[in-house]
């Protein structure tokens, strides 16, 4: 048990109705029957009780007390919540006298759920879908984060594991009793699993970072030439205002940022400067960021309108690429400029036809608000159409340093297959190709027991990969990066 006890306020600081403090380490029981001044309460009981300066046994507060003795507690450690009253004095003088206990200090970022990891309460991957429920705004993020809380992840790269794990057993077998009665080509039986580990991790890797998109928010880059309204749109969007508007071009000279909730999914709505060929060097470096977004952004939205000539727009359009939806806004203009029509279908039409990604084009007024709602529904169904393969039952990366180990396990249980026989793998009929494999692998196992050898090695790190992510082998170097992210108390 970890010699030091760790406590903390985890409900934030500050005047609230309730503040809860949690103790968590073998001085548990001791510091809290100080202050109680008596016994302790039953196991995993809420009990009012008086909490007590033991030094002058004065009373600092009532409130309710719940002991949980190990095992049975979230960190495996004995455990303790305070629930008290919310005041700033009530929480500073209790956390005043916890710091004059022997052995007992403040917790760290992220240090309660680490001994729950360290004690095998949870993996690494619940471990960090615990601080994505914590920082989850929207109802896709709390979905995704409490899927990966309950295991969901850590199952899937578990049952990996355990299948290459078993290869590896039989692999090994053939190797270390190569003179006793085993089978020649004890791996062959097992290259099914490895196959179609493969082919699953493959299949996972091709996800179009949904899971990271979802976990970090989509971002929508709104471009265009100066004065077409981009700002306004933004405003009109995050229904406040966020940008600064004026009839003057060149009003928006940096990238400005605001954090949406669309029909459960989160948006990072990003304005950018408008696009133009400028001599002034603020405007221009504010241009240079603007094409740094679109570059990044997921989709953008390119906006133009009646009463700014196309040609201006030149600069807009060499960014329509990825997934890219065409705005024409000032709708309401459109009468006072009716060569514009024309222009467009003459010049421009025919341009955007041709970029599968603009699957859409929308005609809007920020002014009037004419096609804002058809916008806001389009921009919700290309979340949806994004999103929709994500679920508990089959659940997405989250974080880059997953999908690091999964390319090196790849890579790994690609040399495997290579050496067994497998010039390739294709990519559509992996299990299909199976007996040419077994056939292939029996060959190259009976041919030499060095070969063998070293495709075990590679087998070995396979394995060891995917128990990087889950936390199960070699991650000692990780744990102080992964929960410095967390917040104190949890």
């Amino acid at each position: 048990m970890t010699a030091e006890t760790i406590y903390a306020p985890c409900s934030g600081l500050g005047q609230s109705a309730v503040a809860v403090i949690r103790l968590s380490g073998g001085e548990t029981g001791r510091v809290l029957s100080a202050l109680l001044q008596g016994a302790l309460p039953p196991s995993r009981q809420a009990c009012l009780r008086r909490l007590c300066d033991p030094a002058t046994s004065e009373e600092i507060d009532r409130g309710l007390v719940i002991w949980f003795p190990a095992p049975g507690s979230f960190t495996g450690e004995d455990m303790a919540e305070l629930h008290l009253h919310g005041g700033r004095a009530v929480l500073a003088r209790v956390l005043d006298v916890l710091s004059g206990q022997p052995r007992t200090r403040l917790a760290e970022p992220g240090e309660f759920t680490r001994r729950a990891f360290e004690n095998g309460k949870l993996d690494l991957t619940a471990a960090e879908g615990i601080a994505d429920l914590v920082a989850a705004e929207t109802e896709a993020q709390r979905a995704q984060a409490l899927g990966q809380v309950k295991g969901a992840l850590g199952k899937q790269y578990e049952s990996w594991r355990q299948r290459l794990v078993s290869a590896l057993a039989h692999m090994e077998a053939g190797i270390d009793f190569s003179d006793e009665d085993v089978p020649s080509d004890p791996a062959t039986g097992k290259l099914h699993d490895i196959l179609g580990v493969y082919g699953e991790i493959t299949q996972h890797l091709d996800d179009s970072r949904r899971g990271e998109r979802l976990r970090d928010g989509i971002c929508v880059a709104i471009l265009g030439p100066p004065n077409v309204g981009k700002s306004s749109l933004l405003n009109a969007l995050a229904q406040k205002d966020a940008a600064i508007v004026a009839a003057s071009a060149g009003t928006t000279r940096d990238v400005i940022e605001v954090h949406l909730d669309l029909g459960g999914y989160p948006v990072t709505l990003v304005d950018t400067a408008g696009l133009r060929a400028t001599s002034d060097e603020v405007e221009s470096e504010g241009v240079r960021r603007a094409a740094e977004k679109a570059s990044q952004a997921d989709l953008k939205l390119v906006v133009v309108s009646p009463d700014v000539a196309l040609e201006h727009c030149k600069e807009a359009l060499r960014f329509c690429e990825g997934e890219t939806l065409l705005l024409m806004n000032k709708a309401d203009l459109l009468p006072q400029f009716p060569e514009f029509e024309s222009q467009w279908d003459t010049k421009y039409a025919s341009f955007f036809g041709e970029q599968e990604s603009i699957r859409e084009q929308l005609a809007i007024s920020v002014k009037t608000g004419a096609g804002l709602s058809q916008l806001l529904g389009c921009l919700e169904n290309r979340l949806t159409s994004w999103f929709s393969q994500i679920s508990a039952e089959t659940p997405s990366l989250t974080r880059q340093r997953h999908r690091d180990a999964l390319r090196e396990c790849h890579a790994a249980l690609t040399r495997v297959l290579a050496a067994l026989g497998a010039e390739a793998v294709e990519e559509n009929n992996i299990l299909a190709a199976g007996d040419s494999y077994n056939r292939a692998g029996a060959s190259a196992m009976g041919k030499n027991t060095i070969a063998v050898e070293l495709v075990a090695e590679d087998l070995r790190l396979a394995v060891r990969y995917l128990g990087r992510i889950t936390g199960s082998v070699d991650v000692e170097d990780l744990l102080d990066l992964i929960f410095s992210d967390f917040c104190i108390g949890k």
